[in-house]
């Protein structure tokens, strides 16, 4: 399995921007933890992170034919970006998304996001572990998927031995 981790603007700055809200671990750091965590899962990850919104749309897109899933933290953009949004339910790949906040305990504004509608899942509030729970779900359902493709060819080919 192959995912994809995509961070959206400002999460370069964790460890610095208010480390109240998200804690005092860089990104650095929490994409090395995930590394770890993938590895123990047998799970190969890339990284990717942006503060602009096309640059994300691009990553998502190039996502398909190359990797099983996304794992994305939009970030500010779960809240506004519907090309974001419209990104993920064209590649049409499992994707989880994550925020390392509570989002539903922050400001009225955070409540909804956008691009959430076009998730597999999402998991907030936490913290960095909220990617690792991430990497579990779409290891899961990536076997579900797998195991319905087995089942379905399974099928057919009883359906053709039955007709020989």
């Amino acid at each position: 399995m192959k995912a994809m981790i995509i961070q959206g603007p400002n999460l370069n700055m964790l460890g610095i921007r208010d480390p109240r809200i998200y804690g005092p671990v860089k990104l650095d750091t929490i994409h090395e933890n995930i590394k770890k965590h993938a590895e123990q899962m047998g799970v190969e990850v890339g990284f990717f992170q942006s503060n602009f919104e096309g640059e994300i749309v691009d990553k998502i897109q190039e996502c398909l034919g190359q990797y099983d899933g996304i794992i994305i933290n939009p970030a500010a953009y779960a809240h506004t970006s519907v090309a974001i949004r419209d990104a993920i339910a064209a590649v049409n790949l499992p994707t989880i998304e994550v925020h390392i906040s509570n989002i539903h305990a922050r400001e009225e504004f955070r409540h909804k996001s956008l691009t959430a509608a076009a998730c597999s899942g999402v998991i907030a509030g936490f913290g960095p572990i909220g990617y690792h729970l991430a990497l579990q779900g779409l290891s899961q359902i990536l076997s579900e998927i797998e195991a319905i493709k087995n089942a379905r060819a399974q099928a057919q080919t009883q359906q053709t031995q039955q007709q020989n």
